[in-house]
This record gives C-alpha cells, sequence and structure tokens, in this order.
C-alpha cells in the first residue's frame, strides 16, 4: 500500500497525484513537492489515502513538506519577478519584432527556469529572443506555445452568461465540443451565440449532451412501442377464412355443384375421379346397353 495526496498547483489546473509518505494533509494546505526539475509548491486538494501500489501506472513523485512562512514568502517574490519578467519580455518581442502574444510568466519556485507562455498563427524563429531573456535574468528560459483556448484559460474573463469562465473557474481538462452537439439541442447556429471568448465553441454545449441523447433514445422507443399497439389495434383479431372454416363448405372429389357429378351425366360413378379420363369408355358402354334393350325379342344381331 501506498499513500498519496492530490495536488493542484494553479486555480482550476489538473490534480496530480504525489507520494504523501508519513506526512499528515489537510485539504488548502501549502505544500513543497517535486517537480521535474527542481520543487514546486502547490495546494492540496484531498487528503492522503491508501491505495494499491499495483495500480499506480507511473512512479509518482513525493511531497517534500508543508511550506512554512519562508517558502510562501519565496513564492511571492517569485510572483513580483514574473510582472517583472512579463513587462521586460513584451518589450523585446516588439524590439525584434517578433509575430507573437505574450500571455504568461511563470516562474519555478526554486526560480531555475521561467516559462513563457505566448500564442501565435505561425512559426516563430525566438532564438534572438531567448538569449536576450537568458542574460538580462540569469536563469534558464523556455517559450511555450499554447492555444486560444488556454489562453482564455490563463486570463479568465466572463462569458456569454455573465458568469466566469468554466475553464479559468473549475474545468480541469478540456472536453472535445462539436457543432452536433448545439444541433442535437435545438440551438441557434450561430457562431457568435455558441461560441465562447476564445472563438471556440463553448466548453458547456458539453454539459448536458448526455441528457438530451438519453431523451432522445427514449422518445424513440416510446414511438416505437406506441406505433407497434396502433398497428396490432388496426390489424384486429385474426379472421377465420370464408365457408367457415375447417371442411365445412368443401365440395367432395369429383362432385360438381349442383349434384352428383353432373359433369360427366353418370351420376357419380367414382371412375371419374380427378386426374381419370375414362370418360369416352364409360359413355361406349352405355351406348351399347341402350341398343341392346332396343332391339325385339328372339332376335339376334345375324339374323
Amino acid at each position: 500500500m501506498v499513500r498519496i495526496a492530490g495536488v493542484r498547483f494553479k486555480k482550476a489546473c489538473k490534480v496530480y497525484d504525489f507520494e504523501a509518505g508519513t506526512l499528515e494533509f489537510n485539504p488548502g494546505d501549502a505544500v513543497i513537492v517535486e517537480v521535474e526539475r527542481g520543487l514546486g509548491m502547490g495546494i492540496v486538494v484531498y487528503s492522503p489515502r491508501d491505495i494499491d501500489e499495483t495500480t499506480l501506472t507511473r512512479q509518482l513523485k513525493k511531497i517534500v513538506r508543508k511550506a512554512d512562512p519562508v517558502d510562501i514568502e519565496r513564492q511571492g517574490f517569485n510572483t513580483e519577478r514574473e510582472i517583472e519578467a512579463f513587462r521586460i519580455c513584451k518589450e523585446r518581442i516588439i524590439k525584434y519584432n517578433l509575430p507573437m502574444k505574450l500571455i504568461r510568466v511563470e516562474y519555478l519556485f526554486d526560480s531555475s527556469k521561467a516559462i513563457f507562455y505566448f500564442t501565435s498563427d505561425m512559426r516563430v524563429d525566438f532564438r534572438e529572443l531567448v538569449k536576450d531573456l537568458a542574460a538580462t535574468f540569469h536563469t534558464r528560459i523556455e517559450m511555450r506555445q499554447i492555444g486560444v483556448r488556454d489562453e482564455a484559460k490563463m486570463i479568465g474573463g466572463l462569458g456569454p452568461c455573465g458568469r466566469e469562465l468554466c475553464c479559468s473557474g473549475f474545468l480541469a481538462d478540456f472536453e472535445p465540443v462539436t457543432i452536433k452537439m448545439a444541433k442535437e439541442q435545438n440551438l441557434a447556429l450561430n457562431p457568435v451565440k455558441i461560441s465562447g471568448i476564445c472563438g471556440r465553441l463553448m466548453c458547456c454545449l458539453s454539459y448536458e449532451h448526455d441528457f438530451y441523447q438519453n431523451e432522445r433514445k427514449r422518445e424513440r422507443e416510446n414511438t416505437d412501442k406506441d406505433n407497434k399497439e396502433k398497428d396490432e389495434k388496426d390489424k384486429g383479431p385474426e379472421r377465420p377464412p370464408r365457408g367457415g372454416g375447417g371442411d365445412r363448405g368443401r365440395r367432395p372429389p369429383g362432385r360438381a355443384a349442383g349434384g352428383p357429378n353432373q359433369k360427366h351425366g353418370c351420376g357419380g360413378c367414382g371412375k371419374h375421379e380427378p386426374g381419370k379420363h375414362e370418360h369416352g369408355k364409360h359413355k361406349t358402354k352405355d351406348t351399347k346397353e341402350t341398343k341392346e334393350e332396343a332391339k325385339p325379342a328372339g332376335t339376334t344381331e345375324n339374323a
């Protein structure tokens, strides 16, 4: 088992897990932690808890100690240096006529590196700028290009709803937002109404997307059920075949309507079943018997 605690470095930023060891912290405490290069100061988001070490996907860095007044004073000094570095960097950008917009400057806790965040629509050759800044501040310089959504998150502001921007207020990560979400919510596809101050689709379009999908699915299921019940009602009960059903009303084979085998005139002798054609033979026999009856008694055929 290993004890971990969640630490956040900036407001509305991602929460990172750090190994707490035997130290005890409460949410809101300032702590000094190990970062990629050096030390950093962050705020505890949730208290240490025990988890299974086998569930970890990477090696966690450690929380060094709880921040003391000296650490907090040093962090304040870094904030003042960031303001000064921002002003000087903007002057250098104008001097070198670079197509870039400076957004923010951050110093690491131990002042070993300064990170300059900027936006630009094209690739910028800032090698001369980096040399100038390194000679001015006597520290390592990192230029980091960001997007317009990150710019809005860092600067902050008010959204079309009149409230603080979601990205700068509480969103830790940006979720993908598509125009399909606006269509499924029956919103007007006006870019002015569905775009934020960053020029991208508003993040809040994704908040109710799952609800609209579930409601549309439930509506389709209810519609299909109603249509099925309506079809069964219109169809009604199954009717028996005409003639009463079963063998009732059926004629026996070889019998025509109106009496016994009137088609052949034999009174239903049984020789005229379906598939048998003995009509000529039967007719010849009947004719011979009729001739014999017509002859007078005592005469023969040879007389």
